[in-house]
């Protein structure tokens, strides 16, 4: 796993330096790393905590549960209007990222406390969340998609919108859908096991990449 994220770092053109401080900042308060949805992820126990982002124009820290945290530097934004729990913090320099380190490890061990207390965001229900425009538009033109998508739990609803949502561009929120819309016609969640190897049913445990070819 490691090797993987040191990929991800190195293939970064523009936010290398940036990406690989963020990750020393976040193993020096004791999370554990794995590579999650193709970018460095930061958990607690098992519990997804942070996460690396690198845009075109600024590096970033999600963290998971950001709604939760203090943000007592006002320095956390949302990923978008029907985000409930994401919070993330943009980065334009390396420079800025090591005159913050201090602040950033308190906002880390701070998120690991919420961890450590079990606490949970309170999610409003499927019904309340605003499906981005594009994920409507095809329902309103799929019918036999429309009824799969319905018929998933809401919390998977909510993390297919959050992922879509999270793409800038139309045309990315679109070829997301198009992606994953098998997965979503066999009543599958975003981050479902589909192999059938994974020991965390009916999560993925990454299982599947030690399939012998």
């Amino acid at each position: 796993m490691k090797e993987e994220i040191n990929q991800f770092v190195n293939q970064q053109e523009v936010w290398g330096k940036e990406a690989q401080k963020l990750r020393e900042i976040a193993l020096d308060c004791g999370l554990n790393e794995e590579l999650k949805w193709k970018t460095p992820c930061f958990d607690f126990n098992e519990s997804n905590v942070a996460i690396i982002g690198c845009f075109k124009d600024y590096c970033s820290l999600s963290f998971l549960k950001g709604v939760l945290l203090q943000d007592s530097e006002n320095v956390l934004v949302s990923p978008g209007p029907n985000s409930q729990s994401v919070k993330y913090w943009k980065f334009y320099s390396l420079e800025e990222i090591i005159a913050s380190e201090s602040v950033i490890k308190r906002y880390l061990f701070e998120a690991i406390e919420i961890e450590k207390l079990g606490l949970k965001v309170d999610l409003k229900k499927s019904s309340e969340v605003t499906f981005v425009d594009e994920l409507k538009e095809k329902m309103r033109n799929d019918k036999k998609f429309k009824t799969a998508f319905l018929g998933l739990t809401p919390g998977r609803q909510r993390g297919y919108n959050l992922f879509f949502e999270g793409a800038k561009q139309s045309k990315t929120r679109i070829s997301r859908i198009e992606k994953y819309e098998s997965r979503i016609l066999n009543g599958q969640g975003i981050n479902d096991c589909v192999c059938g190897l994974s020991k965390k049913m009916p999560g993925c445990d990454g299982s599947h990449k030690f399939i012998n070819k």
